[in-house]
């Protein structure tokens, strides 16, 4: 599993090739319909003293056509070293394995984003020796995916998107329609999804985020399904009111995460409501209730306890 937006931005396509053809469907670039995939090791080091890594290299093997191999590069800001080293991977991979080379780099910012289209020139006295022009994807031409149908149905995507995106203005809404999608998704899926974004968006207001969105999403392998749960507050922790208090808000998460309108009337019925047995009720009810109004249907009228002075 990654543990940084760095490695996440390269490591996602070993770990899911199917939002290759995607990407290059934003770049303008036909991908095979139907190819194998394969992690090639990324060292191209050739002499001790100075170690090279590409971040990942694949080979694609096309159903109906030749192999290549792909460099994928996380660039997370300009990098005037990359002039050299970016075109020193493409030849020593095409020497090494005698096939087509293609460089992709990710970006996620605008100006980074447009100094890696290049080109990087080697050449002098007016003549050029070697030109290198990288494929890059970033927020300027990657999908932005705010529809909880479409994360749905393409996590992982949604997912590269939401890392790409991370620090845009749309990155938010890209992680509340990825929210939305967890409960429609395999398990295996919506597993994957949260700890990639949990690793790869870090201590950032992206990851704060997201972390807040899948803390009231329980998950239970090899049951296909997914159960919309919340956690006491740490501060509720023995105090029953409090602990109606921190249900309460998981009350009113998980409508919010499951994309349900909540009439202000409804939200200070929840709120201020401080008996643990009536929350608990509500909160049951809250991952299959249809709307709001439905917390309240054909539940026993529970006296409140007093409070305690």
């Amino acid at each position: 599993m990654v543990t940084s937006a760095h490695e996440g931005m390269h490591r996602v396509f070993e770990e899911r090739p199917e939002i290759l053809a995607p990407v290059f469907e934003a770049l303008g670039i036909a991908f095979p319909e139907k190819a194998a995939t394969y992690a090639v090791t990324a060292d191209v080091t050739e002499t001790r003293p100075l170690a090279r890594h590409v971040d990942t290299v694949l080979r694609i093997e096309p159903s109906d056509g030749d192999d290549f191999l792909l460099a994928i590069e996380a660039q997370e800001r300009r990098d005037n070293d990359k002039s050299a080293s970016w075109p020193y991977y493409v030849a020593y991979l095409q020497s090494k394995y005698q096939l087509p080379v293609l460089l992709l780099v990710v970006c996620r910012d605008l100006p980074t984003a447009r100094w890696a289209t290049g080109p990087f020139e080697c050449g002098t006295r007016g003549w050029t020796a070697q030109r290198t022009y990288p494929l890059v994807v970033g927020p300027d031409n990657l999908p932005v995916i705010t529809d909880a149908r479409t994360a749905a149905e393409k996590p992982a995507l949604a997912a590269f998107s939401a890392l790409t995106h991370a620090n845009t203005p749309v990155g938010d809404a890209i992680l509340d329609a990825l929210g939305n999608a967890l409960p429609q998704m395999p398990t295996h899926a919506a597993l994957y999804i949260g700890q990639f974004l949990d690793s790869a968006l870090g201590a950032t207001p992206a990851g704060d985020k997201w972390r807040n969105i899948v803390s009231f999403v329980n998950f239970f392998p090899g049951r296909g399904t997914l159960l919309e749960r919340t956690y006491l507050e740490g501060e509720a922790k023995g105090e029953a009111k409090g602990e109606a208090r921190g249900e309460a808000k998981g009350v009113l998460r998980v409508l919010e995460v499951r994309g349900i309108p909540i009439p202000d009337d409804i939200r200070k019925r929840v709120t201020t409501c401080t008996d643990p047995a009536r929350v608990s009720d509500w909160l049951d009810r809250a991952g299959t209730v249809e709307r709001a109004e439905d917390l309240f249907a054909d539940i026993p009228d529970i006296p409140e306890a007093p409070e305690q002075r």
